[in-house]
């Protein structure tokens, strides 16, 4: 996918776009990648002489990266619903990342009830295990105004 389509897929923009390119999906399953450039915001203050990736912000970037693979589960209808959080389980940081180092964020759909889907993903760096988590991401519709 290009950047237009997952643009396209989610509401999500820069300075909080998480996700820098797809690589492999199929109807349940998704790979992302991301790649901190040492640049970003947070690395000022998180923490400045070590700056390290906030892992609220790996979960983020997993959590982005389901949402684009719901996008084809149910369509974004010209914008009127948005993808939420709705829960986080089992939460396990493993490794620390760093910047100048890319991510690759696994997701996958392992069920759903109405508007709610239940995802387990795993953010690896380096082919080593950063974040794995369970999450429930429900899909919303925007109000009309």
């Amino acid at each position: 996918m290009t950047l237009a389509e997952i643009y396209d897929a989610i509401p999500h923009r820069e300075p909080f776009l998480l996700i820098d390119e797809v690589v492999e999906r199929t109807e349940n399953r998704i790979v992302c990648r991301k790649k901190f450039h040492g640049t970003e915001y947070f690395f000022a203050g998180h923490y400045p002489h070590y700056p390290i990736v906030p892992g609220v912000l790996l979960c983020e970037a997993a959590m982005q990266a389901g949402a684009v693979l719901l996008s084809h589960h149910v369509p974004q209808q010209a914008g009127a619903v948005l993808p939420v959080a709705a829960k986080m389980n089992d939460v396990r940081f493993k490794r620390m990342v760093r910047p100048g180092e890319t991510i690759e964020l696994d997701v996958e759909l392992t069920d759903r009830v109405a508007n709610a889907f239940f995802l387990k993903a795993k953010v690896t760096c380096q082919n080593e295990l950063a974040v794995r988590l369970e999450c429930t991401c429900m899909i919303t519709p925007l109000p009309t105004e």
